[in-house]
């Protein structure tokens, strides 16, 4: 005599008083970790299907380049200095405007193809942001029209409240949130 109930072919064995549960219907989609298949509907529809986080629109449209004159004239002189600035607060202080501005120009000078480094920024930052890959994909917004990608980009951070003269670690002492960034403090071992 087994001391567990019986099972059936198809799964579990029914309560007391209840019909056998019918089987999934196999749609051939398998599932992660094999030996089950996507149902439509249902639980397992539940675990197969990930939620996007919200996206959101951009604060100012790409050819709103003259809402910041300053920087617009900036942009089309120099645009290895918008891009540096950008690339700081991004990386969230990891590296220097003075870094990413010089790397922009070795690209720039050596290959030509600055715009495929900068949309991989637009696109963390898109990332970073919940922003809408709008007007078009990022490579095709920073190959078509560079300058005014970098001012959208600058003028995002911009309304997000960063002063982007100041970098990472002044906006970040600016807004109380130095213990927040800062690692944490190494104190000596214990002593007697």
């Amino acid at each position: 005599m087994a001391m567990y109930p019986k099972q059936v072919e198809e799964g579990v064995a029914p309560l007391r008083g209840q019909a056998p549960p019918p089987p999934p219907p196999a749609t051939g989609f398998p599932m992660n970790g094999g030996g089950g298949y996507y149902q439509a509907g249902g639980a397992t529809a539940a675990l197969a299907v990930h939620a996007k986080a919200p996206v959101a629109a951009w604060s100012t449209g790409l050819c709103n380049c003259f809402d910041d004159c300053g920087n617009c004239c900036v942009t089309c002189l120099c645009p290895c200095i918008t891009f540096g600035q950008i690339a700081e607060i991004i990386d969230r202080g990891s590296t220097s405007c003075g870094t990413s501005g010089a790397l922009y120009t070795l690209v720039m000078l050596l290959t030509g193809c600055q715009c495929v480094f900068s949309c991989f920024y637009r696109a963390k930052m898109r990332a970073q942001y919940g922003l809408r890959e709008s007007p078009c994909a990022d490579c095709l917004v920073h190959c078509c029209c560079e300058c005014c990608a970098l001012c959208q980009e600058y003028r995002e951070l911009k309304k997000r409240g960063f002063d982007m003269k100041l970098g990472w670690h002044a906006n970040m002492e600016r807004q109380g949130r130095t213990a927040a960034t800062m690692p944490p403090q190494m104190h000596p071992g214990m002593t007697r």
